[in-house]
């Protein structure tokens, strides 16, 4: 992922400006937050970022995933 400075933005100041790092976010696309001087965190805006519509059956298929990983053992005692 390629960095824009005009993007970056402290945790203390999005913390204590949360709608700039939001405005960041609508004009830029995204807001990414830095922590120690550091990138850690994204705010994406949804609307500009096509990674993330997912069609119903990819949607089902993560929650389908993600429920068996965190129940793999009730699935596996169920299936004896």
């Amino acid at each position: 992922m390629m960095l824009d400075t005009r993007e970056m933005i402290s945790v203390t100041e999005a913390n204590q400006n949360f709608s700039r790092a939001t405005r960041i976010a609508d004009q830029r696309g995204k807001a990414v937050i830095l922590k120690g001087n550091r990138p850690k965190y994204v705010l994406l805006d949804i609307e500009a970022d096509p990674r993330l519509l997912l069609s119903d059956d990819e949607l089902i298929g993560i929650s389908a995933t993600r429920i068996f990983k965190n129940h793999r053992a009730a699935f596996e005692e169920l299936a004896k």
